[in-house]
Order: C-alpha cells, then sequence, then structure tokens
C-alpha cells in the first residue's frame, strides 16, 4: 500500500465521517482513477473511499456481508453527498499480499491465495445482497463486443487470442455457460487478499462481488500471479491447490476472453 500525505478541507465531506478525518494525519492510498481512497492515520486506522455517486453502493452491501461473515472489514458509514459517494470502513489488521513479505515467498503466497479462493466459493452464500453478478457481469462485455475496449495483452503468457474476432465468438459462447453457483470476491488480485503473518485477515474492494461462477475468480487469481511476481510458472500451481475438480480450462479461456473485451 503506497501512502502519500494529502490535506483535505473538512466542508467537502458528509459530518458523519469529518469526526474520523478531524486530528488525523491523512494519506492518498488511491490505486485506481475511479476512486479517491484515504486512509485515515487514528487509533487502529481507516479507510474513506469517495467516488461518483451511486458507484459504491453495492461495494458497500458486499462489505457489510461479508463483514458479517468474518471476511471483511466493518462498514461505519456509507452514503451521498455532493455529487459523490463515501464509503467508511476499519482498516483490517496486516497488509495485502503485494507486501515484499509475502512476494519472496511465491510458492507459500500461489498456495495460500489458492487455499483461500477455494474457502470462499464453498462459503454458503444465501444471505448475499447480490444474487445475480452474472447479469452486470455480461452486461458489461456485452458493451465490449464493439471493440472499444480490446485488451488483447491483459493475459499474455496464459490465454492468448489470435485475433478479436476469436476472442469474441470465446466470450459469446462462454456467456451462456456461466453459473450463479459461487459467492465471488470479483476482483480476486492480490491487492485485494489481506494477511496478517501469513493468517487470513480478510478481503477488500468487493464491488464486484455477488454470486457467481468461480472462473471469474480464478481468472483473476492466475492473472494476478503473472503480474505481481512477473512470470507465469505458477500457474498450473495454483490450479492444483485450488482443486481441479472444479475447474474447466475451456470455461477459464472464454472468461479470459470475456475480461479482455469488457474491460470492466
Amino acid at each position: 500500500m503506497k501512502l502519500k500525505p494529502i490535506k483535505r478541507n473538512m466542508e467537502e465531506y458528509p459530518e458523519a465521517v469529518i469526526d474520523y478525518m478531524r486530528d488525523s494525519v491523512l494519506y492518498d492510498s488511491s490505486s485506481s482513477p475511479q476512486a479517491r481512497v484515504i486512509f485515515i492515520d487514528k487509533n487502529d486506522g481507516y479507510f474513506l473511499k469517495e467516488a461518483a455517486e451511486g458507484t459504491l453502493r453495492t461495494e458497500a452491501l458486499m462489505t457489510a456481508y461479508l463483514h458479517s461473515l468474518k471476511l471483511s472489514e466493518e462498514v461505519l458509514y456509507y452514503g451521498s453527498f455532493h455529487g459523490k459517494d463515501y464509503l467508511l470502513s476499519r482498516k483490517i489488521r496486516g497488509e495485502d499480499c503485494t507486501h515484499p513479505d509475502y512476494l519472496a515467498e511465491p510458492k507459500r503466497l500461489c498456495d495460500t491465495t489458492a487455499l483461500l479462493l477455494r474457502e470462499l466459493h464453498e462459503t454458503d452464500g444465501r444471505g448475499c445482497p447480490v444474487q445475480d453478478r452474472i447479469r452486470t457481469y455480461t452486461e458489461v462485455v456485452m458493451h465490449g463486443l464493439d471493440q472499444s475496449s480490446y485488451e488483447p495483452d491483459l493475459f499474455r503468457g496464459i490465454w492468448e487470442f489470435g485475433s478479436f474476432s476469436e476472442a469474441k465468438r470465446a466470450a459469446q459462447e462462454g456467456m451462456a455457460l456461466l453459473k450463479k453457483d459461487v459467492l465471488l470476491h470479483g476482483d480476486y488480485c492480490l491487492p485485494n487478499v489481506i494477511l496478517d503473518h501469513w493468517k487470513f485477515s480478510g478481503y477488500i474492494d468487493l464491488g464486484c462481488g455477488g454470486l457467481g461462477d468461480r472462473h471469474i475468480d480464478l481468472v483473476w487469481g492466475l492473472w494476478t500471479l503473472k503480474f505481481n511476481l512477473g512470470t507465469a510458472e505458477y500457474t498450473d500451481r495454483f490450479m492444483d491447490a485450488y482443486g481441479r475438480d472444479r475447474i474447466e480450462p475451456e470455461k477459464l479461456r472464454m472468461v479470459a476472453a470475456m475480461e479482455m473485451i469488457g474491460g470492466e
């Protein structure tokens, strides 16, 4: 987590979060242009995310739900103010999986994240507030069928397609095969998994979560190892640790095509 000290005008924020920010050192810890994330260095720490109005609602719901399962942080506030959404939560104890201590042990990191993902997918999600993640997921893919969001190199070294037409065909065939049978993180990448000395602490950034197809998380679990470790050599190890009994290799390739096209 990269932290840059900042100062903010308290009048820009809802009253409910000002008390947390007042007399605190503030840091920008944003990692995406779509949202600003402020770390509030007070007590055990808080995170305040701000984004366009209405865009953090699902994340607030999913975070609160996973917190009820002891899988995420506590949501302290969610609301809209002056055209923006604000989501305030407690900091989860530990560091995300891009911390040098974890990257220094790639085999252990690979096995740990694979086993955690299998456990998440085996969690009873009947109370999940997002019962159909596949609907919104496929809507995004459909919007990308005009090639406007196509990223041909996204999964280079793992899944590759000779042309946009080939990727489009795989994505279209795959959409009809997606199931709503597991509890998804939705963006299962190393920065979104928090460990405390290798012990699981919680998940963050759950705005794409809900009930959906396990292969969506698997694709990103494989991608993040290659991206953050700089090699695809842990691809097979990750699938072995997760359990190949639940993996359909061709569906993985189809979901990769959807991600290359959808660009969510």
